[in-house]
């Protein structure tokens, strides 16, 4: 009989910082690229482009949380 146990990964935090520092540089550009698409869009979208704005700075906004909390768990 086989043994199928599964073992969890080891939690490698150790990039974590780099990779949420990315996801917010990325979510700025998604930003300002809806800014340049603005002007052009109608009342409706006009209206779904600042919904999704403002989602997107909440989002940065939680995310860089997450990065001061993942700063201090590397300082320890």
């Amino acid at each position: 009989m086989e043994n199928n146990q599964r073992h969890p990964n080891p939690d490698d935090r150790s990039d974590n910082v780099e990779k949420l520092q990315h996801m917010v540089q990325d979510t700025i550009e998604n930003i300002e690229d809806s800014h340049d698409a603005y002007p052009m869009a109608n009342e409706q979208e006009k209206q779904a482009i600042e919904e999704k704005n403002k989602r997107r700075e909440e989002s940065i906004n939680a995310m860089r949380d997450e990065i001061k909390d993942e700063a201090r768990h590397n300082q320890k």
